[in-house]
């Protein structure tokens, strides 16, 4: 996921995080439901993997 697209230079730190939180719970949502049809368990996120560019990771 990119930090890029899902804050601006715009937002108040508030509406950043608020931003963040939904697409961590949007991605383990979307994680759990995988490894549901799976039959594996979904491990949680790094929180800190949303903030990072692509290459840092």
């Amino acid at each position: 996921m990119n930090a890029s697209q899902i804050i601006t230079e715009d937002m108040t730190l508030e509406e950043k995080l608020s931003a963040i939180d939904a697409a961590m719970k949007a991605a383990q949502e979307a994680a759990q439901e995988q490894a549901k049809k799976n039959g594996t368990i979904a491990a949680p996120l790094d929180p800190a993997a949303l903030t990072m560019c692509e290459g840092c990771q």
